[in-house]
């Protein structure tokens, strides 16, 4: 009877912990209070700051690398407690692009929805982005690769504070609606784009929307923060911290 008590209770942490570690690594309201935690809720200047320090790769891609050390686990160890961690985090099913156990290689790409959320002057812009997330693995330590190209967008050209400041006709308003589905065509006023990070601001000076892809910049800089931060947590301490051989 205790045997099957525990079992359950087991079985209880174990539905929690992956609870927990779903919606993304972190819900997009928790990441923006992250953010301003750590950089301000001045989105342009937090940007410009960002900037003295990120550098944009071979591919123009922006890119964060962490070597973790896990003395004494090995690669096969560290394969399994990263392979947990990446299923119980990622609810897509198809986030997984790679799992291969032979190399020691785990590859993630999985969409952020909406990480942003801006109403400019004749548009409002509902930002999103897809990270690859690599993992190789070897005997006592792990390296993890953050990678994000692009700016995935969906516009509103009937949102922006002049539209709706000028438009009386209820039927045209679609401010709000950039929760439609992705593949959605049925309404003109919006329309989906790709902004090439590289292309904006802080990276380049002129740019006409420069205070939608500052939040975006400052957004996706943190959450390859907090990526690398459970990525981290699960290489040392599994993810409900009992993963142990004991038992």
């Amino acid at each position: 009877m205790k045997k099957t008590i525990a079992m359950m209770f087991t079985a209880i942490l174990i539905f929690c912990g992956a609870m927990s570690s779903q919606a993304q690594v972190m819900k997009t309201a928790d990441l923006e209070k992250y953010a301003k935690e750590r950089y301000g809720d001045k989105w342009i200047d937090a940007a410009a700051t960002l900037a003295n320090y990120i550098t944009l790769d071979k591919n123009q891609s922006l890119t964060y690398q962490q070597v973790i050390e896990a003395p004494g686990k090995t690669k096969q160890q560290l394969y399994l407690a990263l392979n947990y961690w990446a299923t119980a985090t990622f609810k897509d099913k198809q986030a997984i692009a790679l799992n291969d156990k032979e190399s020691g290689c785990i590859i993630i790409s999985s969409t952020i929805k909406d990480i942003v959320e801006h109403t400019g002057t004749m548009n409002s812009y509902s930002v999103s982005i897809t990270p690859i997330i690599r993992l190789d693995i070897k005997d006592g330590k792990i390296r993890a690769t953050y990678t994000v190209q692009n700016y995935d967008i969906l516009a509103d050209v009937s949102g922006g504070w002049l539209s709706m400041a000028f438009d009386t006709k209820d039927s045209d308003k679609t401010f709000g609606d950039s929760k439609r589905k992705a593949d959605d065509k049925t309404n003109a006023n919006l329309y989906d784009e790709q902004w090439e990070i590289a292309a904006h601001y802080p990276f380049v000076a002129k740019d006409a929307q420069k205070r939608t892809c500052s939040k975006a910049l400052v957004m996706t800089h943190a959450y390859s923060n907090a990526v690398l931060d459970k990525i981290e947590e699960a290489v040392k301490n599994g993810i409900i911290g009992n993963e142990d051989e004991d038992w």
